[in-house]
């Protein structure tokens, strides 16, 4: 019912560019979805409403499948996506921001689907879940296993007593911030549709661009906005709380914001050295660095050149960020600057332990100890992470059209919600190449990565139905 009303807007937005054929496909599928929504409503009235970890995993899982089986029919009844594993791989990446397309010629679509396109980022950033949280009443003490679930992170807590507070909260600082972005792009010149899908695209780290380049034809200021807004809404919105508190000291010595910032310079810093021979221009070459760096780094994975053609040192660079992506608790994806830390922290414990056996160390982190249980949760979502890029990659290889590189970088942009890769999925290419089974495991692939594995495998575990 909630995707009904949200499909309003870009039914408004069809409306104004007098589009009609989408006009009717987004009428249709709001007919459909609430309609669809009422019925369970009225039909589904469970006798214990309170939920437990094991429902939220359930509810996010199957809430984001339906959300994108719906939010795909506008592209299908328009016509303008007709088929529905395309259709179905488009929307998802939109919901899970990692900007993945399968579509060749952006330019020819309709300015309702656009807009649709990019809110759908807007929608996945922060959660759909965690939205219905922040503005609906909520009648369950334990809604926090649905933020936990949908939200990014190896620990999701409040950030105030109640959690629908919390929502509330991080929506605020996620709505003000993408309109500061849009009112500085339009500061830029930049049309008022651009600015509102790329502050839209931006802010839920996304990156479907509306253009054949994605951001290459904007000017360098609107471009050094966009890098800017990428880094910020990489970094975990717990501290923006803090500084409108007035609560630097913890912000300050946050050592996962200085370690993600202290990354990406280093990181821009080569890629720029790299590339400085083939622009012959330092700022240029700065600009471009800095870009995708904050782009891949926050899986935003908007382009202004086709990285493609940079040296091997420079995509080096770029292939290992595409692992690691931003802060827990922020739009990002990747696997998280937190975990790096705790595993390299856990690295390191564990070589002292073979210099001295009968020390014991602790793991701290953000000046607080470790528990065994986050430790052992670290660890093993790495294992799944790795499982589930190799699982995905080897699928991959059986694509007759698609050469190592290709399929290796799919697999582990999809994984990691970043968007391009390398070769033929590269930033001025697309997906639209592959079968619609290597499609529909890609698909998936991005819903494991944006939930954290966790919620869909779960959900597939038998025992998880049992009653008892």
């Amino acid at each position: 019912m909630l995707e009904a009303v949200l499909l309003m807007i870009p039914l408004i937005v069809s409306l104004c560019y007098h589009e009609m054929n989408c006009v009717n496909a987004f009428s249709i599928t709001i007919i459909l979805a609430a309609a669809v929504g009422f019925a369970m409503s009225m039909l589904m009235k469970p006798r214990n409403k309170v939920i437990y970890a094991k429902e939220g995993f359930i509810i996010v899982t199957f809430a984001w499948i339906f959300l994108s089986i719906l939010g795909c029919l506008p592209f299908i009844i328009a016509g303008e996506i007709p088929d529905f594993f395309d259709a179905f791989f488009e929307t998802v990446s939109g919901l899970t921001t990692t900007g993945a397309s399968i579509l060749r010629d952006v330019e020819a679509m309709s300015r309702g689907l656009l807009f649709w396109r990019s809110f759908t980022h807007w929608l996945g950033g922060m959660g759909v879940l965690v939205l219905i949280m922040a503005i609906l009443p909520s009648d369950s003490g334990r809604a926090i296993h649905i933020m936990r679930a949908e939200m990014a992170g190896p620990v999701v807590g409040k950030i105030v007593p109640k959690i629908k507070d919390t929502a509330k909260i991080l929506y605020i600082i996620y709505f003000v911030l993408t309109l500061i972005e849009f009112v500085l792009l339009c500061i830029g010149q930049m049309p008022i549709f651009d600015s509102a899908v790329h502050a839209l695209g931006t802010a839920g780290t996304g990156g479907f661009g509306i253009k054949a380049d994605s951001i290459g034809s904007y000017s360098p200021f609107l471009q050094w906005v966009i890098t800017l807004f990428m880094v910020l809404f990489g970094v975990n919105f717990n501290l923006f709380y803090l500084l409108l508190l007035r609560k630097f000291k913890p912000v300050f010595t946050n050592r996962e914001l200085w370690f993600y910032l202290g990354m990406m310079l280093a990181a821009a810093g080569v890629i720029t050295y790299s590339i400085y021979p083939i622009y012959n221009n330092f700022s240029d070459s700065l600009r471009h660095s800095c870009f995708q760096v904050a782009s891949i780094v926050s899986t935003t994975g908007y382009s202004t050149v086709d990285f493609n053609l940079w040296p091997d040192l420079a995509k080096g660079v770029i292939f290992i960020l595409m692992f690691l992506g931003g802060c827990a608790g922020s739009t990002a994806g990747g696997l998280k600057i937190s975990r790096v830390i705790i595993m390299l922290k856990s690295i390191i414990r564990d070589i002292r332990h073979l210099l001295h056996p009968r020390s014991v160390e602790t793991v701290k982190f953000e000046g607080k100890t470790l528990e065994p249980a986050v430790m052992n949760s670290v660890t093993t979502y790495f294992a799944l992470y790795i499982v589930l890029i190799g699982t995905t990659f080897f699928i991959l290889c059986f694509e007759p059209s698609f050469d190592l590189q290709s399929n290796l970088t799919a697999s582990i942009s999809c994984c990691n919600n970043v968007g391009p890769g390398f070769g033929l999925v590269g930033p001025m290419e697309g997906y639209g190449g592959y079968s619609w089974f290597s499609k529909f495991i890609l698909t998936f692939a991005m819903l494991f990565g944006r939930l954290e594995i966790y919620p869909i495998l779960l959900s597939l575990y038998p025992r998880t139905w049992t009653k008892k």
